[in-house]
């Protein structure tokens, strides 16, 4: 049974070839042209350790399997086991259009930017639950009842591209955790500034030696004239790096530190700041520290999932073990244990020696 994207109304409040187009009934490709990106997306993307921090986590999690078990009490030690059942189907690609991979890469890092995340049900089994879903990007939706940033509950005003949908269809993700554009809106900003400095310096001659030019003797020049001259000697050192002046000029370097001039401490700082932010072992994102050792490097991988990676995992099988999604008794998980002993599991069976994986 197809569940169309839209709630039906009587008077459509744009036309139905924009909604099917917007909704993506004729396809993905035709609903791409409307998706966007947010502008605090993309500037907080464009920082090298966001980018480093979010592709660590939403790369693991997409990796992980999704497996289906229900409880059962067991007399002999007085405590209740998982006994695993065979998953639906959607569990292998929850969108058919797309790879598992993506969608829950994507899910992911709505959960980590946003604090939310938002699936819609594209078609159900017989029985009314979900059959298949697709991703709705975050920055395309609009909740009037929950203006954000900090979400207090599910949304029961959802937009999607500006026309209202079910929220009945609506399968949101809510995260434990803020969502980072927000509570690391400073350190990010600044991380902005400090990257956008040492562009302009790389920009403006970063790697020219700065300096001045001074007049040695001769008729003194004036204002106009020694602009003129700074001008061509440095229009001349952009592109030659050969310069030529005569007797009555004379070139004097400025004594400054490149590194400085770079803000390399500043930036690094920074850096690990968003480590924080994100909840990313900072050698993951490339920050250097004092006192990392070849056994707490071994540990990253699994704080890594502890830290930065189970909070969202947590919150999608969760989300995914609910009522409206799948039969009351039934749960879902993500299965971390694969993940967690991909190494040693290498190692016993040859592929890896011990050295190579505790390294990794």
């Amino acid at each position: 049974m197809d569940v169309g994207l839209f709630r039906t109304k009587p008077e459509p409040a744009i036309g139905t070839a924009s909604v099917q187009a917007a909704a993506g009934a004729s396809g993905r490709p035709g609903a791409l042209q409307y998706y966007v990106v947010g502008a605090s997306t993309q500037r907080a993307l464009s920082i090298p350790t966001v980018s480093r921090a979010v592709g660590l986590i939403t790369s693991m999690v997409a990796g992980l399997d999704f497996r289906t078990y229900t409880m059962q009490w067991d007399p002999e030690v007085e405590d209740y086991e998982r006994i695993y059942i065979p998953g639906e189907s959607w569990m292998t690609r929850p969108d058919p259009r797309t790879t598992r991979n993506f969608i829950m890469a994507a899910t992911v890092r709505d959960l980590m930017l946003s604090g939310r995340a938002m699936w819609y049900v594209t078609s159900r089994y017989s029985t009314g639950f979900p059959a298949s879903f697709t991703w709705l990007p975050h920055d395309n939706i609009n909740t009037y009842d929950q203006a954000g940033p900090e979400w207090f509950g599910p949304a029961s005003n959802i937009e999607f591209n500006g026309v209202e949908v079910d929220p009945d269809n609506v399968i949101q993700f809510l995260s434990p955790i803020s969502g980072m554009l927000w509570t690391g809106n400073r350190a990010i900003q600044i991380a902005y500034e400090l990257d956008e400095a040492a562009r302009r310096y790389a920009i403006n001659g970063g790697g020219i030696a700065s300096g001045y030019l001074q007049q040695k003797d001769g008729q003194p020049m004036g204002g106009d004239e020694l602009a003129e001259l700074a001008a061509a000697w440095s229009e001349a050192r952009g592109s030659l790096a050969v310069g030529a002046l005569n007797q009555h000029v004379e070139w004097r370097e400025f004594q400054q530190d490149p590194a400085k001039l770079q803000l390399m401490d500043a930036r690094q700082h920074s850096a690990l700041e968003l480590a924080r932010v994100f909840q990313v072992p900072a050698w993951l994102v490339g920050v250097a520290i004092g006192g990392m050792t070849y056994q707490n490097s071994q540990q990253a991988r699994r704080d890594l999932f502890e830290f930065g990676a189970r909070p969202f995992i947590d919150c999608i099988q969760e989300t995914l073990s609910q009522d409206n999604v799948v039969a009351r008794g039934k749960h879902v998980e993500l299965n971390v244990n694969g993940y967690l002993n991909r190494y040693e599991a290498a190692v016993e069976d040859g592929i890896m020696v011990e050295e190579d994986a505790q390294v990794i």
